[in-house]
Parts: C-alpha cells; sequence; structure tokens
C-alpha cells in the first residue's frame, strides 16, 4: 500500500509543491504515461504548469525513487508509480499499451510472464512484447516501428 503522496515527498527528502503533488497524481491515474500525457493531466488538475517544469519534476522523482521511467524500445519515456519491486512490462507492438507483469521465478528466472494478460508474448528482454487482446482481434498487425518509420518518410 503506498503512503500519501504527501508523505511519500517527504520520506524522500523532497519538499512538498502543488507541482509535485499534481505529477503524482497524473502517474498514478495513468501509469505507463508519457511525460507529454502527465503535462497534460496536470495542466488539468493545476490550471497551469510549464513542461519543463514537469520534466525537471518527473526527473527529480525517478532520480528520488519516487517514480520509475520505462523507456520500451522504439517508445518515449513511460513513468510509473510501482518502483522498488521486481516487475517487468508487456507491450503491444501495435497500439504500444503497456502492462505490468510480475517477475516469474523458478528455472528460468524472468523469462516466461506469470500472467500473459491475454498478450501472445513473441519476444522477451526485460520487457514483453506481443500483441494485446484488442490488437489480435485486428485483422491485419501493424509494427509500430513500421508505422513510425512510414511516418518519418
Amino acid at each position: 500500500m503506498h503512503s500519501s503522496p504527501v508523505d511519500q515527498l517527504r520520506e524522500h527528502g523532497l519538499s512538498v509543491t502543488a507541482q509535485r503533488l499534481a505529477i503524482l497524481q497524473a502517474v498514478t491515474s495513468q501509469p505507463h504515461a508519457t511525460a507529454d500525457q502527465i503535462s497534460d493531466l496536470a495542466v488539468a488538475a493545476l490550471g497551469t504548469i510549464s513542461r519543463q517544469s514537469v520534466y525537471d519534476s518527473l526527473n527529480t522523482l525517478v532520480e528520488k525513487g519516487v517514480l520509475r521511467r520505462i523507456q520500451p524500445m522504439g517508445s518515449p519515456a513511460l513513468y510509473e508509480d510501482r518502483v522498488n519491486d521486481n516487475h517487468h512490462h508487456l507491450i503491444c507492438r501495435d497500439c504500444g499499451h503497456v502492462v505490468d507483469v510480475d517477475c516469474a521465478v523458478g528455472m528460468r528466472p524472468c523469462l516466461d510472464a506469470a500472467d500473459d494478460h491475454g498478450f501472445e508474448i513473441d519476444e522477451a528482454e526485460v520487457a514483453y512484447w506481443g500483441r494485446c487482446q484488442r490488437c489480435q482481434q485486428t485483422e491485419a498487425p501493424t509494427s509500430r516501428s513500421t508505422t513510425q518509420l512510414s511516418r518519418s518518410n
């Protein structure tokens, strides 16, 4: 169970500010969000906050261990408040949906997901890559990296 956001900041030696509280609330409400998504949520909560302030606060919160930053291959950094445990992520190749998964233990630790959440897992590199249930129901799979490359050309 998480302590309150105010307590979390104080436990990590950080000043309690409205900006940091809004950012923590944004990450809690939308795990695996990008900095831009967090910024939009913080602006909605506070009325105004600069994007640079959000980026600076996120960096500080990660440095102090309040938040965790992950960066799946081909994706912007994502932020979550699940820290200090051994968990990994399932990432959909098509839509980029990210799901937490606990590390499996046994003969081959962390190579098999404890719960696949309906993904078809086809690769493991600390992060598990596959297709989420929604994307499996679409007819033609598209690779995010292929889509991103075609947009940049």
